[in-house]
């Protein structure tokens, strides 16, 4: 499940990256744009992975990978396929770490995940959820060939979100 790029290497997120998911998910940015997922300890952080990524691997074959950087190894982000019950497709995700934005990594490892999307898991289909006020993320999305389809919420409680699409 390891995809290499130029510069990136996109693999299986393991326990032992729990410290760069603590900080990640608890940057102001992310929480502003995708959402707080309550994750405060290390612990929580281990849970969050287990729970989610790690077990995706096995249900789905698929799940958010870290993005490291190919010189260092370095982990900058997250990228990858999700499959959520409120939407009928499966949809992709990223997040980096503020000090790595604009730098092309986004686009370059969501790039990478849609070929692997199209070519090892036969995808047809693949959506993208984003707030509205995410510009730089909609940059990426539309970069990706990827258009605006709708407004969706993924629960009665949550905010409107915008619906982008590709079909593969």
């Amino acid at each position: 499940m390891q995809i290499q790029t130029e510069r990136l290497v996109l693999r299986p997120f393991i326990l032992s990256d729990a410290n760069f998911i603590l900080d990640l998910l608890n940057e102001p940015s992310f929480i502003q744009n995708i959402g707080d997922r309550g994750v405060r300890t290390l612990s929580d952080a281990e849970k969050y992975l287990e729970n989610g990524t790690i077990s995706s691997y096995a249900k789905n074959g698929f799940g958010l990978l870290a993005v490291t950087l190919n010189e260092t190894g370095e982990a900058i982000g997250m990228c990858g396929l999700i499959k959520r019950e409120a939407l009928e497709d499966v949809d992709i995700g990223y997040a980096f770490l503020p000090k790595f934005w604009s730098k092309g990594y986004a686009f370059e490892s969501a790039q990478a995940v849609m070929k692997q999307a199209k070519e090892n898991f036969r995808l047809r289909r693949v959506v993208a959820i984003v707030d509205p006020a995410n510009e730089g993320s909609i940059r990426v999305l539309e970069k990706l060939g990827m258009s605006f389809e709708k407004m969706v919420k993924l629960s009665k409680d949550d905010i409107d979100l915008k619906l982008f699409s590709i079909s593969l």
